[in-house]
């Protein structure tokens, strides 16, 4: 025991031991007062393309930055065709492929060269959005670069393209919390019952995939409705965001968040709850009951 200690072991365990057991060990461990502060990730994905999964994020990481005051990073993992950098209104020369393929150079200062300011609390890991080459990766490519910035900054913000490879079901496994971003239809709802379900079951010990409903109320479009949607994921959805194509639209032309363009808009408050929920500053249960209620009653009493 004295040998393990020299060598920096903090805790040990007696066989048989559960899985439980090692991850109560682990929690204890980091939340020791001596214990280095590791970031939370939290993983944003469109339950199918076009759902606005990419807006939703840069939206909860500008609320978490600015209404919450914490240090967050946007990460944009959609190398070909990402777009946080302009919604942000950025034109960074270097971003996250640099450091996806030179992974010997990857550490925290590297990182930090490789980040572009956009607030006093908001940085941005840009994708560079071209497809002058494949980005075709291994499943751990993208560990060196979490890993660095889980040590370095509180919130980390994960834009998560919407396909299915090795290196996106590792990602989202490993993320602290996961938002699934679904519209009000048929191929969403099968989507998002197959990415929560295989979550559950990669993640037992963690808590369930949250969703949200986005672009809810299109004028002329038959929608499924927001009970139908939690009655076949068996849970409610942590926000309903309505269809707004002139705030949304405005905000994507200009490189604004909804926030900067009316902070009053309902919808800028939703982004200020995610946001809240996501960072463990409110209860998504609570959050449900008191919001969901009233809002469908608006949308659906039309």
């Amino acid at each position: 025991y004295r040998e393990l200690v020299r060598r920096g072991i903090s805790e040990y365990l007696i066989a048989p031991v559960a899985p439980v057991a090692v991850v109560r060990a682990v929690s204890t461990l980091f939340h020791a007062p001596s214990a280095k502060p590791v970031g939370r990730i939290v993983a944003v994905v469109g339950a199918k393309g076009g759902v606005g999964a990419s807006t939703v994020a840069h939206n909860i990481a500008w609320a978490m930055a600015r209404d919450l005051a914490l240090d967050t990073v946007v990460t944009d993992l959609d190398l070909a065709f990402g777009t946080a950098s302009l919604d942000y209104n950025q034109d960074p020369p270097q971003g996250i492929a640099d450091a996806v393929f030179s992974p010997e150079r990857v550490d925290t200062a590297f990182i930090d060269r490789l980040l572009s300011k956009c607030t006093d609390h908001l940085s941005l890991l840009a994708a560079p959005a071209t497809i002058d080459r494949v980005y075709d990766f291994p499943p751990e490519s993208f560990d060196p670069v979490i890993d660095s910035l889980r040590a370095s900054v509180p919130c980390v913000v994960l834009d998560v393209p919407h396909l299915w490879s090795a290196w996106t079901k590792r990602v989202l496994v490993g993320a602290d919390e996961i938002l699934l971003v679904a519209a009000p239809d048929l191929a969403s709802l099968r989507n998002a019952k197959n990415i929560v379900d295989l979550l559950r079951s990669a993640r037992p010990n963690d808590r369930r995939p949250l969703y949200c409903l986005n672009q809810v109320g299109v004028p002329k479009r038959p929608e499924i409705k927001p009970p139908d949607f939690a009655k076949a994921l068996e849970d409610e959805p942590v926000a309903i965001i309505p269809f707004e194509p002139q705030l949304f639209g405005t905000a994507a032309n200009n490189g604004q968040m909804i926030a900067e363009v009316s902070s009053s808009h309902r919808t800028a408050e939703t982004f200020r709850q995610l946001a809240q929920i996501l960072t463990g500053r409110s209860d998504a249960k609570k959050t449900r009951a008191g919001r969901l209620t009233p809002l469908l009653g608006k949308l659906f009493s039309r």
